[in-house]
């Protein structure tokens, strides 16, 4: 008669987060931080098609790594989220921090079952402020840890140091293109994705994405 093999939890919760970040480890990283004028996305993207960073309401953005199919379909649920709450409420009920519960419920629920694999992603939602001391940047772990960060925060592949390389240098009062600069050496990457949440332009939607060539213009 065969045996099963018995795994006890907490090993069994060991390997599906070294399962996790393995995935997450060979995704190139993303840095999202603040300076003069708002909130700056910044992703190591040689794709010029899938993106990493992205719109999800009015004053909020969301930025990636990991397995492309995953946060993607986060990123949809998110801003049906956002939608379904803002319509039903008002707009102003959309927060950073509703969607980075709900980021939070999704991703930790599917990692504590053992009948699904866990997501292989890390992600960050970042809500601009009306002045800049409201700015908000929330870190969620494949887990469904949150962790709120303070003037930046950084997910993939080298986060720890990459994120020690930029707040050695952060300054939360830098133009948008020594912010991108300080992004881009820290990443040590030329292939780069940016997007800002800008204030003060008089729009209700604060996200542009940053063309390539615009970046190449300085």
């Amino acid at each position: 008669m065969s045996m099963s093999m018995y795994v006890s939890p907490e090993q069994l919760m060991l390997d599906r987060a070294e399962f996790a970040r393995k995935g997450i480890a060979r995704g190139r990283a993303v840095a999202v931080l603040r300076y003069a004028d708002g909130i700056v996305l910044v992703a190591d993207n040689h794709s010029t098609t899938l993106n990493k960073v992205a719109e999800i309401y009015d004053r909020i953005g969301f930025a990636a790594v990991g397995r492309y199919n995953e946060f993607e379909a986060l990123r949809v649920a998110g801003i049906r989220h956002a939608d379904l709450r803002g319509y039903a409420y008002d707009r102003r009920d959309v927060t950073a921090r509703s969607l980075a519960g709900a980021y939070s419920q999704q991703l930790g629920g599917t990692f504590a079952s053992g009948a699904e694999k866990p997501f292989e992603v890390e992600l960050i939602v970042a809500e601009l402020g009306e002045e800049p001391g409201g700015d908000v940047l929330y870190r969620v772990g494949y887990d469904g840890v949150i962790s709120d960060e303070k003037d930046l925060a950084v997910v993939g592949g080298d986060a720890e140091r990459i994120g020690g390389l930029l707040r050695a240098s952060f300054d939360a009062t830098a133009p948008l293109r020594e912010a991108v600069a300080a992004a881009g050496a820290a990443l040590g990457s030329t292939q780069l994705e940016v997007a800002v949440l800008e204030r003060g332009t008089g729009r209700r939607r604060t996200f542009r994405r940053l063309s390539r060539e615009e970046l190449t213009r300085g």
